[in-house]
């Protein structure tokens, strides 16, 4: 068959947006196609690390992204009685040349999508085109399309295709068709946004307590949203639960589930409890991630971002995995051609890496930390965290998950 572009790519999110810049930046045509009828800012905050910064900033995005997001100072650790247990500089305030941002989702998108309208065209995002499948033979993939109404919509043909179509991905799917459900960790999560005045640093990423008794992410996502100083601020709730929540990443969530587990967290630098009741709207998400794939790459199609390596949500490192994905997809079609040993060559790359970084989040992730103290202390007020366990130990928890995660300065 003919093709009709270079590479296709199916999904408007973090990595099919980040994509398209880097093959533009390639000289390598693309376009993309995205599932809903018009690109909104859904979802609530994310975390981009300094890793994946760097990548954001080669294209050219980083006085973009200074604009809308909070740059991070500090992450801190802290006891479900908010007692301190940990805390150290990020980003740029830890030595790493270049930044975390602390993010609204919408907003990074945002900022994506507008680069890749103003340098490769206003047509190069195809909107109400949802994959339903491909075909391919030796020189190009034919990929089919349903509008959102469900109605049949002309194919298209390209040389390449690469699916960053998310965690439900449909390509993923017709490459495993019995892959079978996520693998739960045990753990469901609420999470929502609400404008509250700053805490702490004023760009502090927060983790509280620990999962079986509950644990919160706390974190600012946007600075002076009224003109007043204050800001947007992220939460996340994390619980222990039997069954998991529906994996959806806009499913609604209902407080009378989680909020009886944090009605007493008043702490003297944030009350968290009147934090989560005065936010209007929860979302809930279990913690799941997939096994890692033996092989992302079949001729001419490809996997890239969550649809490769769905992973649970610690870290900071989902958005972050699929923008590392991107460029490094880009430099094997720049030097091998829009071949199919392009796209082995990055599944060879990135493969090991992703897999290494689902497993460390199963077993231990950044917030190991609080599940050491907490295990320690008894779940127990301490006199001071030194007796319970030195900053030396703590910082080594924390540098294991770093080397895992690819964060070198």
């Amino acid at each position: 068959m003919s093709s009709s572009i270079d590479v296709a790519i199916v999904g408007a999110g973090i990595g099919g947006l980040t994509l398209a810049l880097s093959l533009h930046e390639a000289g390598i045509a693309c376009r993309v196609y995205e599932a809903v009828p018009e690109i909104r800012p859904l979802g609530v905050g994310v975390n981009i690390l300094p890793h994946a910064t760097r990548v954001l900033a080669g294209l050219g995005l980083d006085a973009a992204l200074r604009e809308v997001a909070v740059t991070t100072r500090e992450s801190a650790f802290f006891n479900r009685f908010g007692q301190f247990v940990y805390s150290e500089p990020a980003g740029e305030y830890a030595g790493y040349a270049w930044p975390q941002f602390s993010i609204h989702r919408g907003d990074l998108q945002g900022v994506l999508l507008a680069a890749v309208r103003e340098r490769l065209g206003q047509d190069a995002v195809v909107e109400g085109h949802r994959c339903t499948g491909f075909l391919q033979d030796d020189d190009a993939v034919a990929i089919s399309f349903e509008s959102p109404e469900g109605d049949t919509l002309p194919p298209v043909t390209a040389r390449l295709l690469v699916a960053a179509d998310g965690i439900h991905s449909v390509v993923r799917k017709q490459f495993y068709p019995a892959e079978g459900a996520p693998r739960y960790s045990g753990v469901n999560m609420w999470r929502g946004s609400v404008v509250l005045p700053p805490f702490l640093s004023g760009a502090s990423m927060v983790r509280a307590g620990w999962l079986s008794v509950g644990k919160m992410v706390i974190y600012p996502i946007r600075d002076n949203v009224d003109g007043r100083g204050n800001q947007l601020v992220n939460w996340v709730a994390e619980i222990e639960a039997p069954q998991p929540a529906r994996r959806d990443w806009n499913g609604i969530g209902r407080l009378e589930d989680f909020f009886p587990t944090f009605a007493d967290w008043h702490f003297d630098w944030l009350d968290v409890a009147g934090m989560i009741e005065a936010t209007q709207t929860i979302l809930e998400y279990p913690m799941v991630d997939q096994d890692p794939l033996p092989r992302w790459s079949f001729g001419r199609v490809t996997l890239l971002g969550d649809a490769a390596h769905p992973m649970v949500p610690r870290g900071s490192n989902g958005a972050g995995q699929a923008i590392l994905d991107a460029p490094c997809l880009a430099a094997q079609l720049r030097e091998h051609g829009l071949t199919p040993d392009a796209l082995t060559a990055y599944e060879r790359i990135r493969g090991k890496a992703t897999a290494d970084v689902v497993l460390m989040n199963r077993t231990a992730p950044p917030d190991a930390i609080l599940q050491t103290v907490h295990e320690l202390s008894g779940d127990k007020p301490f006199a001071h965290i030194d007796d319970v366990i030195s900053a030396a130990e703590l910082a080594q928890i924390s540098n294991r998950y770093k080397q895992v995660a690819g964060l070198s300065r």
